[in-house]
């Protein structure tokens, strides 16, 4: 691995940001069919295949039942001026996680991924979950929450979290991105959650700009570059790549928390996705484990390795 203290920006994006918006919000119709497709794509040439196929299958099952939902709720417009006035993230995600649409959601996904090609750890797994009780799930998505999952449970947090990645994107499909502004360094704007990695997007008009990822609703929020994503220190930010990586992705690292956490350059990889990328870069976490950092944020799919 080679440590690249990139602590000065491009020069060669200089001038090529005019004005990014602040976020970008996720499009639950497509979000989850383009996340598999990508998946396999990356398991075609990768011996991770088997896992990413898995994640693929969990994918379209997460598409399947974000398409049976229909459109999504609507915000409600009191509980987002509460929230904008004492600088909250839009959607209360404890309030989100107590209605009926989530019940329905858990038990859709899970007959989904009943039909998917597993290990048997996954099944059981799976099982487990189909036949928690309400009080149970609650607990798993307390855990998930928190971005803390249990050792022994984590196949069965990777089935809650699939689901809440359904809820939450279709909640936050719906706010306005004018509402939202920013709240806190490594807490998404929309939901309160932690992020699972950043990209430098190459989108037009945004050319060079980096973009933090929700791990929970997939909305991206604009985030300056050379900027602890979870400390928010600028001094001694640095970045490390895997030899030969083509520079597509790198762990940035912060000397102050003593953090690390991956960001994505969409030039280098015009069709990465955030889940996917993350997952087949796996190699990139093996050989974090011999420095001095732990991973920030938060990436259940990648908790048990």
């Amino acid at each position: 691995m080679a440590g690249k203290p990139e602590l000065t920006p491009d020069p060669t994006a200089i001038g090529e940001v005019s004005s990014p918006p602040f976020v970008r919000l996720p499009d639950p119709g497509s979000l989850f069919a383009r996340r598999a497709a990508r998946l396999r794509t990356l398991a075609s040439v990768s011996p991770l295949e088997p896992y990413l196929s898995f994640v693929a299958d969990l994918s379209e099952a997460q598409q399947q039942v974000a398409t049976q939902l229909g459109s999504a709720p609507t915000a409600d417009g009191q509980e987002i001026a509460r929230a904008r006035e004492f600088g909250m993230p839009l959607i209360d995600r404890e309030k989100s996680t107590s209605d009926e649409g989530l019940a329905i959601i858990f038990d859709r996904l899970f007959a989904e991924a009943e039909m998917i090609d597993k290990p048997p750890n996954a099944a059981a797994a799976l099982s487990a979950v189909a036949h928690a009780s309400a009080l149970n799930r609650r607990d798993m998505v307390s855990a998930i929450f928190s971005g803390l999952l249990p050792p022994d449970a984590i196949a069965e947090h990777i089935y809650i979290w699939a689901a809440l990645q359904v809820h939450f994107s279709r909640l936050a499909s719906s706010l306005d991105p004018k509402t939202i502004k920013p709240v806190a360094d490594g807490i998404c704007p929309a939901c309160g959650s932690l992020p699972s990695i950043s990209m430098v997007v190459d989108w037009t008009g945004a050319h060079g700009a980096r973009f933090c990822v929700c791990s929970l609703c997939s909305t991206m929020w604009h985030y300056v570059r050379i900027k602890c994503v979870c400390c928010g220190s600028t001094e001694g930010v640095g970045y490390k790549e895997v030899e030969d990586g083509g520079g597509a992705v790198k762990a940035e690292t912060c000397d102050k928390c003593q953090s690390w956490l991956k960001i994505i350059y969409q030039k280098n990889s015009p069709n990465a996705d955030p889940v996917a990328d993350d997952v087949a870069s796996l190699g990139m976490d093996m050989l974090m484990r011999a420095e001095p950092y732990r991973r920030g944020g938060f990436a259940p799919l990648l908790a048990g390795f």
